[in-house]
């Protein structure tokens, strides 16, 4: 910003037709210039305005110093007053407020050396060493509510109002096993004692990103190939087959083929476009399915067509049930970005005292209204990194276990399945100790108990998919066999559009090792709490439902024995979903 002179005024003049040879006349319009910050340009342009609207006023120092109190001081007030209105209003982040609050205090210091001891403690109290912080500042640092604070990471910080008159707070809405009279806490001594391991071995398990995009079309029909021959072979053994009968061959006698369900074209599944695309090794070809004979049937794109046998684990009884406790994102209400639905789930926790928590993305929700629209005033990473650090030191008098499971619709994680962990660089030592950062899906063996778990909605997707006739069963009931007898965590092909595939990592990562004994899907669809072939599926449902509170699970194991039969017996007590 060039400094404004009497030479520059008066070439700014002239190319208004207006001569000024008084020196005086130019030194008073620099002196205005410089008090009210305006270039020559922008001071010319206001005299000419001005003196054209008193009749052609003559350029004298008596005139400017009217046209200074007429024009330019109130043009200064409006601007000092739109910086303080914009100063006032402009969103702060959890640092900003600690430095206001702590510049607010240290005024309150300085105003309070030079008042009366009587007017000083009508106004505080006195600051001691021992008591350094006032009431306002410590509660802003100890609560970790206000790390979550709404300001932090939108210029909306209104709470949402239909989440806040939610009504049944705490109601159960779905049990399995004996609830009455259920103490639903954790053990005496919580966390303490509780095994918690990724049931596969290290170099099994996805522990870290992974390029991704780079797959052939090849590589893919070689995982998908490479599924049917692993389970037609189990299923040849159990039922005792000989061999699989190519699928192009004439035969006027009953044979048994081996293929994968897929559809005659690129719509929805129907009755009338159902294929059964073999393997190389029964001809890899595609051949019609005729279903009109047939009384029932349930049967989805990619599903290779047998049935499987389950296996149970010999395990000695434990002396205490464990309390696990299942919450899914996203955990704000869709109108707003305040955490108040993580916040009374924090509450939950401290409560109960649950030994082990399992937390589901989205933590920070794709699909988020404001996140949408471009309005938080932080990047992804620090809304998420704030978030999982208000969990872990919430629940840290608890001792209680934490693991949490990615989402595809975490905005600051990879979207890709199978999704790699979350990486927290930032947890200290002992918080990393309560910490489990693990891949969806994974499979959790947490004291000889089983969990398979995915935050992926297969329920809706294969919902979407699944064509049945005569089953008698309900839906979700077939959509969860048919996923424990495929050994797969996402058994549909092809995947659902917002799906990215990878794979070659979902034939290392995808699938289920073994037929756990409680798979956690939360879903869209309606929460319940299901035994199917000999496995409780849990759906909890979300944590909020749009602008309102949803639900979470809670859960009672024990290890359990098999039984004299060999029959394979569920270590589920009890459980329960809940609303927020």
């Amino acid at each position: 910003m060039a400094p404004v002179t009497g030479e520059s005024l008066n070439l700014e003049l002239e190319m208004f037709g207006i001569s000024c040879q008084d020196d005086s006349v130019l030194d008073k319009m620099v002196e205005q210039c410089i008090c009210n910050r305006l270039q020559a340009d922008e001071m010319v342009q206001e005299w000419v305005a001005y003196s054209t609207t008193k009749n052609g006023l003559k350029l004298t120092v008596d005139n400017l110093e009217q046209f200074e109190h007429e024009v330019l001081n109130k043009k200064n007030k409006s601007k000092q007053s739109f910086r303080k209105e914009e100063t006032h209003n402009r969103t702060r982040d959890i640092h900003s407020l600690q430095d206001l609050i702590k510049a607010e205090e240290e005024e309150e210091n300085l105003l309070d050396s030079y008042s009366t001891p009587a007017k000083g403690s009508q106004k505080r109290s006195l600051t001691t060493p021992e008591h350094p912080h006032s009431k306002r500042s410590a509660a802003l640092l100890a609560s970790p509510g206000l790390l979550l604070s709404p300001a932090s990471f939108s210029s909306s910080v209104t709470p949402s109002l239909k989440y806040s008159q939610r009504g049944g707070k705490g109601e159960v809405v779905a049990s399995f096993g004996t609830v009455q009279g259920t103490r639903w806490a954790g053990r005496k001594a919580p966390g303490a004692g509780v095994q918690l391991e990724l049931l596969e071995g290290p170099e099994d398990t996805l522990q870290c990103s992974y390029k991704y995009m780079f797959q052939r079309l090849r590589d893919i029909r070689d995982v998908l190939v490479e599924n049917i021959e692993e389970l037609g072979e189990s299923l040849r053994h159990h039922f005792k087959i000989e061999e699989f009968s190519p699928v192009s061959l004439p035969a006027q006698d009953s044979i048994t083929v081996l293929g994968q369900i897929c559809c005659d074209g690129n719509g929805k599944l129907n009755a009338q476009s159902v294929l059964l695309e073999a393997g190389p090794e029964q001809g890899g070809q595609q051949v019609p399915v005729d279903l009109s004979e047939l009384r029932e049937y349930s049967l989805f794109p990619g599903q290779i067509k047998t049935i499987l046998t389950f296996w149970s684990l010999k395990m000695e009884m434990d002396e205490e049930p464990l309390n696990v406790l299942v919450a899914c994102g996203p955990y704000t209400p869709s109108d707003s970005l305040t955490f108040d639905p993580l916040l009374d789930l924090m509450n939950v926790i401290v409560r109960d005292g649950p030994d082990v928590c399992l937390l589901l993305g989205p933590f920070v929700d794709s699909k988020h209204e404001q996140i949408e629209k471009a309005k938080v005033t932080e990047t992804f990473e620090a809304i998420f990194s704030r978030c999982i650090e208000s969990i872990v030191d919430g629940t840290k008098s608890t001792g209680c276990h934490l693991v949490f499971v990615p989402s595809q619709r975490d905005i600051h994680h990879q979207s890709i399945y199978p999704q790699p962990p979350f990486t927290l660089p930032n947890l200290s030592k002992d918080q990393a100790q309560r910490v489990t950062l693990v891949p969806d899906p994974c499979t959790l063996l947490i004291d000889g108990v089983t969990f398979g778990l995915t935050s992926t909605d297969i329920l809706f997707h294969m919902g979407a998919e699944e064509i049945s006739i005569g089953t008698g069963s309900d839906r979700f009931s077939r959509i969860l066999k048919h996923m424990l007898t495929q050994r797969s965590f996402y058994p549909l092909y092809p995947p659902v559009e917002e799906v990215n595939m990878d794979y070659e990592k979902f034939q290392s990562f995808g699938q289920m090792p073994v037929a756990p004994d409680v798979l956690v899907l939360p879903s869209e669809l309606r929460y319940f709490i299901k035994d199917v072939v000999g496995c409780v599926c849990v759906n909890p449902g979300r944590l909020t439902k749009g602008q309102v509170g949803g639900t979470y699970g809670r859960l009672l194991v024990q290890r359990s024995a098999a039984s004299e039969d060999g029959k394979r017996m569920s270590p589920c007590l009890a459980a329960q979903v809940v609303k927020i």
